[in-house]
């Protein structure tokens, strides 16, 4: 069964989704369980494909035995293995953490949550496994959707609006996409990645290349919030539901960043990308402007949650700057950023949630002596916010260091200066936070949400996972140069030929 691994990362929790949707009209108990087995599997598979990758290479799997480019294939290398491992974890483990929620705030719509959560977990695995060009785009939008609907299902009053606002800009990203593929099999005649990055040599003097380049590019980083296409995130995270904005905020974006990093490297290669379209210098002076006035904004809100959505934008910075800064140390730097985030964020938000479910509101006035009404919660929040701001040993430094080495080889001062005002922002905020929940009293307006020195803590269920990821954190942190000379390196190498 193991060779039907790609296949069945994707098909098992798309039909288990479906059965919970028909299961939640009459047995709703069963919801849970099953998503809990659904994503545990892919989890499993993903961990089983990423060993097969480090053990015996590059692993395809050709959907109805139809080889490319007339078939659609699944491919799996260290670059995706994983991050597939970073979607199917955090997926589970927020799952775990966030039932009592769910089930609590959708109590008549947990069939209905349930199977959108899934159906968004089987888009993002499928854009990373995808070797096809239209597929992802489909898988795209499927995960699209479905990051809709979970947004709109939050705060009744904004949540919605923030929604539409998100389909309007998520629509404009998915069209220039797609008008980008277009060009494409105009010009080649092939979707498959693998094949199209064979014809294109001799297409480069092409003006239709260069637009599919430039929509292909600017569609992604519209659906990842690059700055200034950035404007539908803050609210779209802020008001969805917790256990919504704990899964979209770490995963949408870090998973448009593998697609600009496989666009870039693995369809147009990195000739076209680098010497024949000279677009990198103005892309990372907009990623030193990201992580300014990312960080800035941040500063400016008294919302934590919030905050932590203009945090994720300066986040953003750094890894498309990485990107395009043109040489392999910072690619290094970008790409373990991307895993780094991805569980930073993750523990942030996933901690967020819990002090709003415990005490109904994230303002940061009302966070006084949450340290000791929610010790564990807050220590899973420090260690995310230590690991952001980039304190070692956790894993956030160690990207932060290949980037501004990488930066500094290419003698791109300002961006070394950009990501270090960012991270001195970062220690403000978060610092900010510790001394309000830490060295001062309860707040008088914390009252009339119910707060009190005696609230217990989350519950295990939450604590467990956020300790686990916390953890992570450091542990990543200590093993970053392995993890960088085993899954990193060769596909760094592989981008640069």
């Amino acid at each position: 069964m193991s060779q039907h691994y790609p296949a069945l990362l994707i098909v098992v929790p798309l039909l288990t989704a479906f059965i919970i949707s028909a299961c939640s009209w009459f047995h709703k108990r069963s919801c849970f369980p099953l998503a809990i087995l659904a994503m545990a599997f892919s989890t499993y598979v993903s961990f089983d494909l990423l060993i097969q990758v480090l053990k015996n290479g590059h692993v395809s799997y050709f959907l109805g035995g139809w080889e490319p480019p007339w078939g659609i294939a699944y491919e799996v290398d260290q670059l995706n293995g994983v991050v597939l491992v970073l979607v199917s974890m955090v997926g589970l483990l927020n799952l775990v953490a966030t039932r009592g929620e769910i089930e609590s705030r959708f109590s008549d719509r947990t069939g209905a949550f349930y199977t959108l959560y899934l159906l968004f977990l089987v888009g993002l695995m499928g854009i990373v496994v995808t070797g096809d060009l239209f597929n992802l785009y489909v898988l795209l939008e499927i995960s699209s959707i479905t990051g809709y609907a979970l947004i709109a299902m939050g705060d009744q009053d904004r949540a919605p609006h923030a929604s539409l606002n998100y389909v309007f800009m998520g629509t404009v990203g998915a069209c220039f996409y797609l008008l980008g593929v277009g060009n494409l099999y105009i010009m080649t005649g092939s979707l498959n990645m693998a094949d199209v990055a064979t014809l294109l040599p001799s297409l480069f003097g092409s003006k239709a290349i260069g637009a599919a380049f430039i929509f292909c590019v600017v569609g992604v980083l519209v659906k990842m919030a690059f700055f200034p296409l950035h404007g539908w995130l803050p609210n779209a995270y802020t008001y969805a539901p917790s256990p919504a904005s704990s899964l979209i905020a770490p995963l949408m974006t870090k998973v448009m960043v593998y697609v600009m990093i496989r666009i870039m490297f693995f369809v147009f290669t990195i000739k076209y990308t680098f010497y024949l379209v000279k677009v990198g210098p103005a892309l990372v002076l907009l990623s030193c402007v990201a992580m300014v006035v990312g960080a800035l904004f941040a500063l400016a809100q008294r919302n934590m949650k919030k905050m932590l959505t203009y945090i994720i934008i300066s986040e953003i910075g750094y890894m498309v700057g990485g990107v395009w800064l043109e040489n392999r140390t910072a690619l290094t730097g970008a790409i373990l950023h991307l895993l780094n985030d991805g569980l930073m964020t993750f523990c942030v938000f996933l901690a967020a949630g819990a002090i709003g479910q415990r005490i109904k509101t994230l303002d940061l006035e009302n966070l006084k002596g949450l340290f000791k009404k929610m010790p564990f919660t807050m220590a899973g929040l420090v260690a995310g916010g230590l690991s952001i701001i980039g304190v070692p040993p956790t894993c956030g430094f160690f990207s932060k260091w290949y980037l501004i080495i990488g930066a500094m080889e290419e003698g791109r001062y300002v961006f070394v200066v950009a990501l270090l005002l960012s991270s001195l922002f970062n220690a403000i905020l978060f610092f900010r936070i510790i001394e309000i929940s830490f060295f001062e009293g309860e707040s008088v307006d914390a009252h009339h949400h119910g707060v009190s020195l005696k609230m217990e803590e989350a519950s295990i269920t939450t604590i467990i996972p956020l300790l686990i990821v916390a953890g992570g954190l450091l542990v990543i942190g200590l093993y970053s140069g392995m993890i960088v000379s085993k899954i990193i390196n060769p596909v760094v190498m592989a981008s640069f030929g």
